[in-house]
């Protein structure tokens, strides 16, 4: 019967023969406990008892009406009711099992016998688990009771050279601890199927070492809880059930969660399975690797036992020091494999980035084919393949890739890298063409190139595996309850022949494959980066462009028509017979004056198309010479200005080229001094102190006392041959020297503008990024 169809809570006692889908089964509500336990569940606001396991009259002598429904302390005593309380405000109990303490229950037939206490709240409940103790004394655990027998595990599971040395120590180790008869490494494989990978048994039990078992055998529900928990003890297989009472919680409407209860009731499925096996009790500890499920630490006794709170505490601990070196150890089994896979990636991405394409990833040496190991690999870029080795052809890869975009956060299983060993299983649509690629490691080069794909292909290899009984096995059968699901009932060996796979993917290598694909998103963003640099330069060659058809059109012509026009009235004059007269002086002396000013035109537009091309050479420059020799240029047109220029304190040194900012200052000294028109000019050169003591940014300015400008025209006057005066004003000018200015500043990749008021002053700001500023003196 399906949960779903259940027409009332479910229990193991009533329901759990009824089961026709193990992944029905509500293995976190089983409505029972094992017999050797007591449980209650209480409301954590007023401790009030809400349910209570079914054999607290057996174990105590009180009628279950003595105990629902009744404080905390009336049951187990006011001691342990305080250290509980105790425990709820100092600890965290959410989900988390907590041993409290060691104590009698205050009730006659059982006043002599010791019991241990632990709690944990879920859903809203307060659970108390009772056992009997396996020592005396009221004594809190701490590490240290066990801290003595895993410190030499610990030495021994970091020594370990190899994951399948690892898990025998792991194996034996919890063996010693436990006593128990065997102890077994059960790891997981990508279908769920698993494997015994270690085994340490009595010296008379025969060895389960590589044998499988289908993924039915652990099911589903199982498996979810198992990521939640430390432990999971069964101290005997056939022990009584203790049906909880009542089913539901009074106050929550709900059936009780037990996915921390240590005395949660088995599965019927379960102890058939393990009384098939000949196993009488079990203790299990889950490996969690990155939040999944590796495996399992699979403890099998051939009696019942009893599993006492001190050794289970043993078992988690060790448990969780496997689950956190498991990774460290599959690293040292792989590590010169690893090396070998990063060097050859990092080869193979800095040829493809020289050569400014992937094909180097294929097509080089090395290549991607000298990395991880496989038959073939394909890669495209912008829809285009290309291949080595054992792979299918274009149009095929293209279908692979177009259905592993489709399917891609279904097959990566939440994370970038796909990797399957049966291909052809998963994508029956490919057909015979994926014949040779039984294997797949797959991951996208980006997220916005959707068809780009890295593709390593791995061929058939047969393989044979070992199975613990035959997985095939019909699993219905007859009991008093009419027809059930069972187990299996034999676990003999048998052997199976698989084709269609290939060799699995090692966790190294999935990992290698993360890493390459965040390398080739590196590269990917770079070339974005060189792209937008380009497109950067793209834009302003344009606007340059503009500039200079502008320039070619109007200013380059206006002179040009002068020329023309006196030229005209000259040869008329000539034609007319007419000697030369003042008019005509007049009209020549013009024509130079044009031709001296399309001349400076041209020379400032020559030399500004110069300035971004050559390359800057920086080295460590004193700016208090270059601003002198700026002014010794400047001193045929300074002089007669009546100038007083001021250098409040010592200019620093920076990296940059000497030359450029020389013409930097150059042009904003003679502009301040050109710009004035007050009797005593002034113009002040100095620098920013770095915000936050950086030295990368590097802020100068030229500030002055003259004419002003109008901010509205804050981009305008940085613009090629734009003046804001007549042409012959302040000394006139080609309108080049603010332009000149913008574009050297940006070579140093820095930024330049002004501040102003009309009639007050100007000051012309620059920064040089990345100058490494060093104060005079330092």
């Amino acid at each position: 019967m399906s949960r779903s169809t259940l027409p009332f809570p479910y229990s193991i006692k009533r329901h759990g023969v009824s089961l026709s889908n193990c992944d029905d089964e509500p293995v976190q509500t089983p409505g029972c406990i094992q017999a050797h336990g007591l449980l209650l569940a209480l409301s954590p606001d007023d401790l009030i008892v809400r349910q209570a396991s079914e054999n607290w009259p057996q174990r105590t002598g009180l009628a279950m009406d003595q105990v629902l429904d009744q404080p905390l302390a009336t049951v187990v005593g006011p001691d342990a009711a305080q250290r509980i309380v105790h425990a709820m405000r100092t600890e965290v109990l959410e989900r988390n099992a907590l041993y409290v303490l060691t104590a009698p229950l205050p009730h006659p037939p059982c006043q002599e016998v010791p019991m241990d206490f632990s709690v944990h709240q879920a859903d809203g409940v307060l659970i108390v688990e009772i056992e009997p103790a396996s020592r005396t004394g009221d004594t809190v655990v701490t590490d240290s009771d066990y801290y003595s027998m895993v410190k030499t595990t610990l030495v021994r599971l970091k020594s370990a050279s190899s994951l399948s040395a690892f898990c025998d120590i792991a194996a034996n180790e919890v063996r010693r601890t436990t006593g128990l008869d065997r102890v077994m490494i059960y790891r997981f494989h990508r279908d769920e199927t698993g494997e015994v990978i270690a085994d340490a048994h009595r010296s008379d039990l025969n060895s389960w070492l590589g044998l499988r078992y289908p993924a039915s055998d652990i099911p589903v529900p199982a498996r979810a809880i198992f990521k939640r928990i430390g432990v999971r003890p069964l101290p005997d297989v056939d022990g009584a059930l203790m049906e909880i009472v009542p089913l539901l919680n009074p106050v929550t409407g709900r059936p009780l969660d037990m996915t921390y209860c240590a005395l949660r009731g088995a599965s019927v499925m379960y102890t058939d399975y393990l009384r098939n096996m000949g196993v009488a009790a079990t203790l299990t500890m889950p490996i969690l690797r990155d939040g999944r499920l590796w495996g399992l630490i699979a403890c099998h006794h051939y009696a019942p036992i009893v599993l006492p709170y001190t050794l289970r505490a043993a078992a988690e601990f060790l448990g969780q020091v496997t689950s956190l070196e498991i990774a460290s150890a599959e690293g040292r089994e792989h590590l010169e494999y690893r090396l070998k896979l990063e060097a050859a990636h990092h080869a193979v991405l800095g040829q493809a980035l020289a050569d400014g394409n992937y094909a180097a990833l294929t097509d080089g040496a090395p290549s991607l084919l000298d990395g991880i190991e496989a038959g073939g690999v394909a890669v495209s870029e912008n829809g285009q393949w290309s291949m080595a080795g054992a792979t299918p052809d274009a149009q095929q890869l293209t279908a692979l890739a177009a259905w592993l975009t489709l399917h891609s956060a279904r097959l990566a299983d939440g994370g970038t890298v796909i990797a399957l060993d049966d291909l052809g299983r998963a994508y029956p649509e490919g057909g015979d063409a994926l014949g040779c690629c039984s294997g797949l490691l797959a991951f996208p080069i980006s997220q916005r190139s959707q068809g780009d794909w890295v593709i390593w292909f791995r061929p058939e290899q047969l393989q044979t595996y070992r199975w613990g009984g035959n997985p095939y096995e019909a699993g219905k059968a007859t009991g008093e309850h009419g027809a059930r699901l069972t187990p299996r009932q034999s676990f003999a060996v048998w052997q199976e022949e698989v084709r269609g796979r290939a060799e699995p993917w090692k966790p190294v290598e999935i990992e290698a494959a993360k890493n390459l694909r965040l390398l080739m998103l590196d590269v990917v963003v770079a070339r974005a980066e060189q792209l937008a640099a380009l497109n950067t330069d793209l834009v302003r060659s344009n606007d340059e462009l503009d500039a200079f058809a502008y320039v070619a059109g109007h200013d380059l012509k206006e002179p040009l028509r002068g020329i023309h026009k006196y030229a005209h009235f000259l040869l008329e004059e000539t034609k007319a017979g007419r000697p030369l007269d003042a008019q005509g002086r007049e009209r020549i002396d013009a024509m130079l004056r044009l031709t001296v000013r399309m001349d400076s035109l041209l020379d400032a537009l020559l030399h500004f198309s110069r300035v971004g091309r050559l390359s800057l050479a920086r080295q460590p420059i004193a700016l208090g010479d270059v601003v002198a020799e700026a002014t010794d240029m400047l001193g045929a047109s300074l002089l007669g200005r009546e100038i007083d220029v001021q250098i409040p304190r010592p200019l620093p040194t920076v990296s940059c080229d000497r030359i450029r900012v020389r013409e930097v200052f150059a042009n904003l000294i003679s502009n301040a001094a050109k710009y004035n028109d007050k009797l005593q000019r002034r113009i002040e050169i100095g620098y920013l102190d770095p915000v936050d003591g950086a030295d990368v940014v590097s802020t100068f300015y030229v500030r002055d006392n003259g004419i002003g400008i109008d901010t509205k025209h804050s981009e305008r006057v940085f613009m090629m041959f734009k003046r804001l005066h007549t042409r012959d004003a302040y000394g006139g000018g080609s309108g080049a020297g603010l332009a000149i200015v913008k574009k050297l500043v940006e070579q140093h990749n820095g930024h330049s503008w002004f501040t102003s008021e009309l009639g007050v002053g100007t000051t012309f700001y620059f920064t040089l990024i990345g100058a490494g500023m060093k104060q005079p003196g330092a």
